[in-house]
């Protein structure tokens, strides 16, 4: 099977960049989302990628016009699905939304279409039900920033059929993506089992004012080598995502400790209309924040 056109389903931080690599990359890219702010929130990711391309990545002019040829737009899910050969799925983690949409996804796409999840938290079997093709369904995640931290995280689940695992495999890789094979359901993947545990542990830190974010953010790049630490890797993800999930493991666990975690996210951030990168401050103000500057890791 050829994969040749996409549709993007959420126009948000991870979903506008999937769109614009898949874009750039040669293929057809519908881009999907329930609400018309959505889409225009999307297409504003692509003005600023389209910049960050030409100044920061060498993109030609002509590249550039190319890769927004192929990108369209629409909050109408039937038309969105109708020429697709390939799902990527980035909608909200909240478990009944994404039931939802699968369930309606199936009773419009056509039957050749693969379905994927971008989810970070969910495992594909939680919805391989409502997708009426468990078979063609599975996970492809991407890491933030898509382009940078490229690796494309290919998961099945117990009724993937292996066909279309390999089929998802060569596609992550031409759109530009390292191919990351996962053969057996992994709550958080690979990426996300190791860095999960690492955005909580910096979170607790601030939580029970043990120390602060720009500190331990510090501590972590310095000790480490790594260019961001895990509050500016917070900022990327989004406040609403890291409030999701926090909100979710609470409930789900009965974990009072995230349930917490949730309610200081919503009522420092989220409330004052701090989500991170995407709303222009988080932990740091953007478009430059004090992580990047030369002298932030410096005594002085």
């Amino acid at each position: 099977m050829e994969i040749n056109n996409v549709m993007v389903a959420g126009a948000g931080v991870l979903g506008a960049q999937i769109a614009w690599q898949v874009a750039f990359n040669g293929f057809n890219v519908v881009v999907y989302d329930a609400f018309e702010k959505g889409l225009e929130g999307g297409k504003e990711f692509h003005k600023k990628f389209a910049k960050l391309f030409e100044e920061k990545k060498g993109a030609t002019k002509e590249q550039i016009d190319s890769t927004l040829s192929r990108l369209s737009y629409t909050t109408n899910l039937e038309e969105a699905v109708k020429n697709a050969d390939l799902v990527s799925e980035s909608i909200p983690e909240v478990s009944e939304i994404k039931k939802t949409f699968y369930s309606n996804l199936s009773k419009v796409a056509p039957e050749k279409t693969i379905f994927t999840t971008n989810s970070s938290t969910m495992l594909p079997s939680m919805f391989a039900n409502e997708t009426k093709r468990p078979e063609k369904f599975l996970a492809l995640h991407f890491a933030n920033p898509v382009w940078d931290a490229n690796i494309g995280e290919v998961m099945m689940h117990d009724k993937t059929d292996k066909k279309y695992f390999d089929i998802v495999l060569n596609f992550a890789k031409d759109i530009g993506m390292i191919p990351i094979p996962i053969y057996k359901e992994q709550p958080g993947y690979v990426l996300n089992s190791l860095l999960v545990p690492l955005l909580k542990a910096a979170r607790t830190l601030i939580f029970k004012g043990i120390s602060d974010p720009q500190s331990v953010d510090k501590t972590w790049m310095i000790s480490t080598g790594a260019k961001i630490g895990p509050f500016g890797i917070i900022d990327m993800v989004g406040m609403d995502t890291v409030y999701n999930i926090a909100l979710r493991n609470g409930t789900i666990g009965n974990d009072t400790e995230s349930l917490k975690m949730a309610e200081y996210c919503k009522k420092n951030y989220i409330d004052k209309g701090k989500k991170g990168i995407k709303t222009g401050e988080g932990f740091y103000k953007y478009p430059n924040p004090a992580y990047q500057d030369p002298n932030f890791l410096i005594n002085n």
